[in-house]
């Protein structure tokens, strides 16, 4: 038996990331027991992973989460976190343990400078290094995600406008320079030609209401804050394509195998956290040639230089069209 203490603490969209890492141990270290450290927020997405068997959360008390975690025996730790926090968690288990390459400073010289020495590596495939010691080869799948039977939504609950189809619009971002405003996403909707489910948290519940206020005459629905975010992926799941910002549920789309639409504002693709193995005919959009993208590594609350054209100039037509386009086509 081989026992492998795999740490990250957050977001969801890192964390669905890292589900490639926990599959090949699995399948290829005979013997293999995967545990999973991370923050009690993100637990629930990976107790229903088949591949791990125990997810451990990391309470306030440092002292009592490592004492827990010595009990295991652990033989690796597997660091897809990489900051100070995990670095202790290391230095108390003293053992073996395998690093991701975060590129801090890589990503800091972009974002300060525009000098570009980013690997063409996505993420996935950087979380995957850590463990190219102990797999013989790397498969052809993509990212994992596992939706209890008790949490799928029947899409007969949904109402008959949304039976024969819908595009998923997941409008949420945990940072607002990553997020298409109000105005945008009215006018997106009302581009679209299709019934459409408004996707999200609780804090874009309002964003939410007021698309729909907006275009009485539209076939819309309203999700945001109603669901789970195991629901909610459900609901992904059933979509024939979604709309989405850089965040958690475009790398749940990714991981379900759906045609993703990303659309970035500050951030950007190569950073290497693009839809990973999304659907056929999946496409970025994205406003080229401004000098002060990307602005931040993860995002503000409101734009520095106060024009916000990386989201304010997204060619929301292009946008529809492709939309129509995928929903459209049946492969």
């Amino acid at each position: 038996m081989v026992r492998f203490l795999i740490v990250r603490f957050s977001s969801i969209g890192d964390i669905v990331l890292t589900t490639p890492v926990l599959r090949h141990l699995k399948e290829q270290v005979e013997g293999a027991r995967i545990h999973y450290l991370t923050k009690s927020s993100f637990a629930t997405i990976l107790e229903s992973n088949p591949y791990v068997d125990r997810v451990h959360v990391l309470n306030g008390n440092m002292g009592s989460t490592l004492k827990d975690l010595k009990e295991e025996g652990f033989d690796h730790i597997i660091d897809l976190h990489n900051n100070a926090r995990s670095l202790r968690i290391k230095l108390g288990l003293k053992r073996m343990d395998f690093s991701v390459r975060k590129l801090n400073l890589k990503k800091w010289l972009l974002v300060n400078f525009k000098i570009n020495r980013l690997p063409s590596v996505h993420m996935v495939d950087r979380n995957m290094e850590t463990i190219r010691s102990f797999i013989e080869s790397q498969d052809n799948g993509g990212l994992d995600y596992f939706i209890p039977d008790e949490e799928q939504v029947p899409v007969t609950s949904l109402g008959k406008p949304f039976s024969n189809g819908f595009i998923g619009l997941s409008i949420g971002a945990q940072h607002a320079t990553k997020k298409l405003p109000l105005e945008s996403l009215i006018e997106l909707c009302s581009k679209l030609n299709h019934p459409v489910i408004i996707l999200g948290g609780p804090g874009d519940k309002e964003v939410g209401e007021a698309i729909v206020a907006a275009l009485p005459e539209k076939a819309i629905l309203n999700a945001c804050g109603k669901y789970s975010i195991h629901q909610s992926a459900s609901l992904v799941g059933q979509s024939r394509l979604l709309i989405t910002h850089d965040t958690g549920l475009m790398h749940i789309g990714a991981a379900l195998g759906k045609k993703v639409i990303s659309v970035w504002g500050n951030t950007v693709p190569e950073f290497g956290m693009v839809p990973y193995r999304a659907g056929s005919g999946s496409a970025l959009f994205e406003v080229k040639g401004l000098p002060c993208r990307p602005c931040s590594k993860i995002g503000y609350n409101r734009c520095p230089k106060k024009h916000f054209r990386c989201m304010m100039d997204q060619d929301l037509d292009a946008i529809a069209g492709k939309a129509g386009e995928l929903f459209d086509d049946p492969s």
